[in-house]
């Protein structure tokens, strides 16, 4: 059986007091949840602050993007071997800000989760569709072409060290929600994607959700067949919120 993942995107949200107070709170929280995973994803800045405040707790460390080269003149970008020094085990890849706003294309978002697990870092590889995309009854072809960019690129030891999460652009932040079973359905759709590769990659990929999950849908989202744990982006800016959340998912 997998083992739920819930894992909070701050986003670009969050100062040293902010980052106290709410670690405080979550790590107090979800300390008697064993039957699932933990993980924050705070903007670069706070990465040690975050670190340092995890270290005796069973919450993650991840971070929200990385870039496609290992080392060099590259200015402003992060490489995975940073994210590992300062106690990263995750990271983001192909959120859908990034490809919306900053231009990361299917082949970009490859090479960065390609990169990511080469170096031991799990990519959580981010899909969906925008609602023109939905409304043209392209769901699957589009969620198909980006995960199948990224299933050519990984190697066997990244396949074996991925991630999926499956954000509708259309629901996250514009008031429109996904149900539980249309949400089930792309899930769905993603699992039979990896069953193609092979059918043990299908059974051990975690394929979390990431349209806009709160504590009061979380449950029965998390109850669908398919649906292993969320991508949490404003929630987890809220202890009570996120925690429920992952209770939801244990």
């Amino acid at each position: 059986m997998r083992k739920a993942l819930v894992a909070g995107n701050w986003k670009m949200n969050g100062s040293t007091q902010m980052c106290n107070e709410l670690l405080a709170a979550m790590i107090s929280g979800v300390a008697g949840l064993k039957s699932v995973e933990v993980l924050v994803c705070p903007p670069f800045t706070l990465i040690g602050q975050v670190a340092s405040a995890l270290s005796d707790s069973s919450i993650t460390l991840g971070g929200q993007n990385v870039s496609a080269e290992e080392r060099g003149a590259f200015t402003g970008e992060v490489s995975a071997d940073m994210l590992l020094d300062v106690g990263c085990e995750y990271v983001i890849v192909g959120h859908s800000e990034r490809r919306a706003r900053y231009g990361d294309s299917d082949a970009w978002v490859a090479q960065k989760a390609r990169v990511a697990a080469s170096k031991g870092l799990t990519p959580i590889v981010c899909v969906g569709e925008t609602l023109e995309q939905r409304a043209a009854d392209e769901t699957e072809q589009v969620v198909g072409r980006q995960l199948g960019t990224v299933l050519d690129e990984l190697t066997a030891a990244g396949l074996d060290n991925f991630v999926v999460a499956y954000e509708p652009v259309w629901a996250i932040g514009t008031g429109k929600t996904a149900s539980s079973e249309q949400a089930q359905a792309v899930h769905a759709a993603i699992r039979a994607q990896l069953a193609s590769v092979s059918e043990a990659l299908a059974i051990k990929t975690r394929v979390l959700y990431g349209g806009s999950v709160k504590a009061d849908n979380a449950a029965t989202l998390f109850k669908q067949t398919d649906i292993d744990g969320g991508l949490i982006g404003g929630a987890s800016l809220h202890a009570k919120d996120f925690i429920a959340i992952c209770a939801a998912a244990a």
